[in-house]
């Protein structure tokens, strides 16, 4: 059991270092647009953004580096950063107090991400929304959290309807022992969690539950998906399902899926997964509803 939680309070969404060699410092070609009011934008952002070591919350261990790439990132997802002006790396060093490779870094991590591009004699400017990677576990949480919350929590939903009631099939085709046993545990941390109340448990062994089940469903495809599932059962305060508020009800559910797993009946899990993710009165939020078009 020890070993089992340690695994579970230790698990991590997969995250890029990020890290740009010399060379690729070079390739930012930031120019600033003549008569650029450089006060524009970072005056309208709030006051506690203004320096990164201020906000330690979303750098997930990552330094400095880290915290900017959260900073910006929430930035630019809220729409406190557009396209209309250019990011200059001078301007946002001084604005966070954070040195000109560590600026450069984190746009190479957005870059990334799709939320910026550089281009010579044009600057590094923010990318249209229909560019994101938005699959990126931490856009995931930045969009959770920001203007687009509802929209983004709705397509998570609906994503998972899709995702995992499929896996859930599918794992049951795959008997592993030892994953098997990994799931019972995490059912069973779930039940000792939810009779002590202990709400931060419980989501870490329904997390570890729910990664365990995509990725032994024998689809690399689904697999890749994993991250995306751990990112919406991070994000809190969407449409309820049996996942997001613990009580009997969905543990039963986790049992099911677990025993149909084991009997190797695939179409039990399946159901068994779809009544997990529709458990509360709020199922007409949750389940995908056709839409005018």
């Amino acid at each position: 059991m020890s070993t089992l939680a340690h695994t579970m309070m230790t698990a991590a969404r997969s995250a890029d270092s990020g890290l740009a060699t010399p060379g690729e410092l070079d390739r930012y070609p930031y120019v600033e647009a003549p008569g650029t009011d450089r006060g524009t934008g970072w005056d309208t952002a709030e006051p506690d953004l203004g320096r990164v070591g201020r906000r330690t919350a979303g750098s997930r261990g990552r330094g400095l580096h880290g915290q900017l790439v959260q900073q910006l990132g929430q930035m630019i997802v809220s729409g406190d950063l557009g396209a209309d002006r250019p990011l200059v790396p001078e301007e946002i060093g001084q604005r966070f107090e954070v040195s000109r490779t560590v600026v450069r870094e984190s746009l190479r991590v957005l870059e990334a991400k799709g939320l910026v591009s550089a281009r010579p004699n044009v600057g590094t400017r923010v990318r249209p929304v229909s560019d994101w990677n938005l699959l990126d576990p931490d856009i995931i949480e930045w969009r959770a959290y920001g203007p687009q919350r509802d929209d983004q929590r709705r397509e998570l939903s609906e994503l998972r309807w899709t995702i995992e009631p499929l896996a859930a099939r599918l794992a049951a085709g795959h008997g592993r022992e030892d994953v098997q046993q990994r799931l019972t545990d995490m059912v069973e941390i779930m039940g000792h969690a939810l009779g002590q109340g202990d709400a931060l448990t419980f989501a870490r062994a329904d997390n570890e539950f729910h990664s365990l089940l995509i990725q032994v469903a024998g689809n690399r495809m689904l697999e890749h998906l994993s991250g995306i599932v751990s990112a919406a059962l991070h994000v809190s305060g969407g449409p309820v399902t049996g996942c997001e508020r613990p009580n009997e009800t969905s543990l039963a559910h986790h049992a099911r899926i677990v025993d149909a797993l084991a009997g190797g009946d695939g179409a039990a899990a399946e159901a068994a997964m779809r009544q997990l993710l529709t458990v509360h009165p709020e199922v007409e939020r949750v389940v995908p509803a056709p839409r005018e078009h």
